[in-house]
């Protein structure tokens, strides 16, 4: 076995301290009964055929976009641009949201194959800061840090829920898995 890359390096202790924070902090999302027993999040292996370098096609009017909650909530956010790639040889395409035109960051939801199966059945979200995840004129998207949003933890947590048009159909076999709650919560 190779010896783990920067970026696997890098991962691999942000899940630990994610999963730290989870395990002791009084504001994890992790119900408080299921917090003694707790011993981390699943996650599927690192793998670098999901991190992509990629240009944000961003579209020249920013639509408005009206995005349903999990708790029937809406928020609203700014279509700001597309990311183009290519998944196990399939053409995929994902739109990219800013909260307001200021926001420099993007928040790119998305549901796959895995939902509902290995994964958080409303689908995983990926964040992506202007100042970390840009090399130059491109973005960094890295599924392997996909993650829940917090109402996979807990039903006390209002999630966006993934607009259709983020609906992937392939299998991003990346980030974080389903969590199973031992209160019988439901997360899918």
């Amino acid at each position: 076995m190779s010896a783990p890359t920067d970026w696997e390096a890098t991962l691999e202790q942000q899940r630990r301290e994610k999963d730290d924070y989870f395990g002791d902090n009084p504001q994890s999302p992790i119900p408080d009964a299921e917090r003694p027993d707790f011993e981390g999040l699943r996650y599927y292996p690192p793998d670098e055929n999901y991190r992509f370098e990629l240009d944000l096609h961003e579209h020249v009017e920013k639509e408005r976009v009206v995005v349903a909650t999990t708790t029937d909530g809406e928020r609203e956010y700014l279509r700001w641009g597309e990311f183009r790639l290519q998944v196990d040889g399939d053409e995929q395409t994902l739109q990219a949201y800013r909260r307001s035109a200021d926001d420099p960051g993007l928040w790119v939801p998305f549901r796959d194959e895995t939902s509902d199966e290995e994964t958080y059945g409303a689908g995983r979200y990926l964040d992506l800061h202007a100042e970390e995840d840009r090399l130059g004129d491109r973005w960094v998207v890295d599924f392997n840090l996909a993650y829940n949003p917090f109402c996979a933890y807990s039903a006390r947590y209002e999630c966006p829920m993934v607009p259709v048009e983020n609906w992937l159909d392939v299998a991003i076999e990346g980030g974080e898995k389903t969590y199973e709650s031992s209160e019988g919560y439901e997360t899918e």
